[in-house]
């Protein structure tokens, strides 16, 4: 099922949602150690794989709206070479369904007294669009911190909209990282 998420992709223009984000990380790791990051250079969204696109525009908004989360957590933008961590991050887009039921009672009284049911359901396809974000261990190349949120997703929104959006997206998914060390 190949879909033109393009449009769909008012993605993170995911509706004021209550979700909460998503996440979990390698306890072991020091990430207090970790004061660099590059792009990964897993992060390709012209692979063609289904249900896994995303416009340059918003690519671009992602890319800007991680980067300065990740400079306000104190963490400067390098070469792949000198970067402690690699960021990398994907998009997907499900269709969910929402079902509701109304039962209805009503009592008659035409030439006698009845009570009758009245049972409606109604089903709503709805699009929610989640955002995945890696942190990877440049040097042991493994999956160190994962971040994810959803969020129904709006059509027809304003470019400006659609920044504030990701801005937030990636706010709240950054909110954890690095995690507070435990005691």
């Amino acid at each position: 099922m190949t879909r033109n998420l393009l449009v769909a992709l008012s993605l993170f223009v995911l509706t004021a949602c209550t979700n909460t984000p998503d996440w979990d990380y390698d306890k072991s790791v020091k990430f207090a150690n970790y004061k660099t990051f590059a792009w990964s250079p897993d992060t390709d969204f012209d692979n063609g794989a289904e249900n896994y696109q995303i416009s340059e525009l918003m690519e671009k908004r992602v890319r800007n709206a991680i980067k300065s989360e990740m400079s306000q957590h104190g963490f400067k933008l390098v070469d792949a070479q000198q970067a402690d961590v690699m960021v990398n991050f994907h998009a997907s887009v499900d269709t969910k369904l929402d079902v509701d039921t109304f039962n209805t009672s009503y009592t008659a009284r035409w030439n006698y007294w009845g009570v009758g049911w009245h049972t409606q359901t109604q089903a709503r396809e709805y699009e929610v669009g989640t955002l995945v974000i890696d942190i990877v261990d440049r040097v042991s190349n493994q999956l160190v911190w994962r971040g994810a949120k959803e969020g129904r997703l709006r059509k027809n929104q304003s470019p400006e909209k659609r920044t504030e959006s990701v801005n937030n997206t990636v706010k709240d998914i950054l909110a954890n990282f690095p995690p507070k060390p435990q005691h």
